[in-house]
């Protein structure tokens, strides 16, 4: 009798969670996505600029020397690589701050808060919207992994066709460095706006849109990462709702920070790991062209075949230390603020 009044509580709240959701106004997923956008972009912007260094062929990161690779024995080797890439890592942090000062590790900032707006905006919109009128028109419950899947793919697409030459003006000027080798310390673009006068000018309008075949290809990273966040919000969930014995507003709201944190760093890890070539791929496609104005690389295909061929499988998860950690407290942080928003603006909305 006990578990079965358990059961009904449970299902209670999350059908309560659910209602709320369904009746969240379209506005609010833009005003949530954009809120949770601002504060990523600003907290983990060094690591941003580093991931794109390392993704790119511009700035080679060190490695293991290959005598000490081919001495060392298997265990040792698998269990130091990866403290020997975080302590790369943070390495390279210290040099970029040394060697080009604090402004280094914030360089495409303008650009990241111009875009983060109507990116998270964009991508949260399309998603909230899109679950809510395909769980209507599909005849499903919203919570269903198809209406999650078709949702994901929708605010993938429109993400980055809505945003693609924002992220290119951030990615040429994190990449943007002093010309040492010829004696200038000139830099090849003086910000954003003289940037995207030369991307004109030299490129046309198609130039804004470079590396955008690969933000198609990265919408499979969203779709994962988005579905396994909702199924494993719904199953960290669960357990708490069902232990819920008082109706505490502190304890709820942290055992919903809680849910959605551990949700959100499990589904990201997961996706990246499965899709992060696509990472590097858009970021060669969006490197500025070389000094007689033709790109190194010129489609996916081809950038893909060369990233294999001259840096093998290695080349292809290039920055993939800096980028898990940034990407999974960024998509805490998102989602957390994300859902955060919904709550209070659904429970600002009840009181008017």
């Amino acid at each position: 009798m006990l578990a079965s009044s358990q059961d009904t509580s449970s299902s209670a709240s999350l059908a309560v969670d659910r209602a709320q959701r369904h009746s969240t106004q379209p506005w609010v997923h833009l005003a949530a996505g954009a809120s949770g956008g601002v504060a990523t972009s600003i907290l983990t912007s060094p690591l941003d600029v580093l991931r794109t260094r390392l993704q790119s062929d511009l700035y080679p990161s060190s490695s293991l020397p290959s005598a000490a690779r081919q001495s060392a024995n298997l265990l040792p080797r698998l269990l130091g690589t990866p403290i020997h890439h975080v302590y790369e890592t943070f390495d390279i942090l210290q040099s970029i701050k040394n060697t080009e000062g604090w402004r280094g590790l914030f360089r495409g900032l303008g650009p990241s808060l111009a875009g983060v707006v109507p990116a998270a905006s964009v991508k949260f919109y399309v998603y909230g919207n899109c679950k809510r009128l395909g769980a209507r028109y599909l005849g499903c419950n919203e919570d269903d992994p198809i209406i999650h899947a078709q949702a994901a793919v929708a605010a993938g697409i429109a993400t980055a066709t809505a945003t693609n030459p924002i992220w290119l003006v951030k990615t040429r000027l994190q990449l943007d460095k002093s010309r040492a080798d010829s004696g200038s310390t000139q830099r090849l673009y003086k910000g954003s706006l003289d940037c995207i006068r030369k991307v004109l000018r030299n490129e046309g309008i198609p130039g804004l849109y470079r590396g955008l075949s690969a933000s198609y290809l990265g919408t499979v990273e969203t779709v994962l990462h988005l579905v396994l966040y909702e199924r494993l919000k719904m199953a960290f969930r669960r357990p708490l709702v069902d232990c819920r014995t008082t109706h505490n507003p502190a304890l709820e709201e942290l055992a919903n920070w809680a849910t959605t944190s551990g949700a959100a760093g499990c589904a990201k890890l997961a996706a990246v790991f499965i899709t992060y070539p696509h990472e590097v791929i858009r970021t060669r496609l969006r490197q500025a062209p070389k000094e007689n104005g033709s790109p190194r690389y010129t489609g996916l295909g081809q950038c893909f075949r060369l990233v294999w061929k001259h840096e093998g499988w290695r080349g292809l998860y290039g920055g993939l230390t800096p980028h898990l950690v940034r990407s999974i407290p960024s998509a805490v942080i998102t989602l957390g603020v994300y859902e955060f928003v919904l709550r209070l603006t659904g429970t600002w909305m009840k009181s008017v």
